[in-house]
């Protein structure tokens, strides 16, 4: 009764730049990034593995989670290290999440009734894991995640962005290997490590509003983050005629997205307090005079992937 199995890969590298059959190739690829996402990788190997084990003659398609920003231009993905040390070992910006900004982009000008080839949006992918695009004219020109999904925004336990040399110094100072800081970093660190609570945003918010003063602190941080890469994008793309929240703090955490969107003005967003009350629906909520239109899109990646694999067997 299964015609098809559909797989979000992680990693896809420069390798993949768009879904595909799993093939022999294909899964060769895949194996050879698992240095780049050890974690993730490996276990999506063991997913196609048992599949063909059980369903040999089922077909299976792989949905790369970085595919969508396979359009970033090389100055934008490039590091300003060694130009050698790209080509051997592939150290890039690649990005992550890129199923549900490419989910979002497309679904909120469906809901606004809008090309998406004329608008320049900026997609927030705010969970525990959380990332931001510029999306112009259907295209990622840039993301916050990197080569792993540890830069960018703080998040519920990474730390996003942080002084290449802040690692090394901490490295000598608390005696951790490579592997050790890397978990610390994403583990340790974040909302949780300012905080000395949870990384649950819904705790944070409740400590903050019993007086909780490290919880405000890590709110401050997480919003100010949100905001600057608003205007980092908007300013790559010259503008931005949407902002879109979305994932399970930008859908349900009204504070966040009213906070992060404070002093913004400037740019032609205001928000419309009302509105914004609201958690996991398909709304604007921004003003209506606001230039900017700034939406809530819940996201729905699992639809990306069965589309994708619906088209690419029928196709075969």
């Amino acid at each position: 009764e299964i015609d098809a199995v559909g797989h979000r890969v992680v990693q896809g590298g420069d390798l993949f730049e768009k879904s595909c059959i799993v093939t022999k190739e294909v899964e060769d690829g895949i194996e050879s990034l698992c240095d780049l996402a050890p974690v993730h990788n490996a276990g999506h190997l063991r997913g196609i593995r048992a599949v063909n084990a059980l369903m040999p003659h089922v077909p299976q398609v792989t949905v790369f989670d970085n595919a969508f920003h396979s359009t970033m231009p090389d100055y934008a993905y490039l590091y300003a290290i060694p130009y050698e040390l790209y080509k051997k070992y592939h150290v890039r910006r690649y990005g992550f999440h890129g199923t549900s900004h490419r989910y979002v982009s497309q679904r909120v000008c469906e809901f606004l009734g809008v090309d998406i080839k004329t608008q320049k949006i900026i997609t927030c992918h705010v969970g525990n894991g959380a990332s931001i695009a510029a999306v112009k004219y259907g295209k990622v020109i840039d993301t916050s995640m990197g080569l792993t999904p540890l830069a960018g925004l703080m998040m519920g336990s990474r730390s996003g962005d942080i002084d290449p040399s802040a690692v090394t110094y901490l490295m000598e100072k608390l005696g951790k290997t490579p592997h050790e800081m890397a978990e610390f970093l994403n583990k340790e660190s974040g909302v949780l490590g300012i905080s000395g609570l949870s990384s649950d945003m819904r705790e944070i918010e409740k400590a903050d509003s019993e007086g909780n003063e490290r919880a405000h602190l890590a709110l401050q941080m997480y919003n100010y983050r949100i905001k600057k890469y608003i205007g980092e994008y908007a300013a790559a793309m010259g503008g931005v005629d949407i902002i879109v929240w979305t994932a399970g703090v930008g859908e349900n955490q009204e504070d966040v997205r009213w906070d992060s969107c404070q002093g913004l003005e400037f740019l032609g967003i205001k928000m419309d307090k009302e509105a914004n009350h609201c958690r996991g629906v398909e709304r604007v909520i921004s003003a209506p005079d606001s230039k900017v239109k700034v939406c809530l899109i819940p996201t729905d990646e699992e639809i990306v992937i069965a589309r994708d694999t619906m088209e690419l067997v029928a196709k075969k």
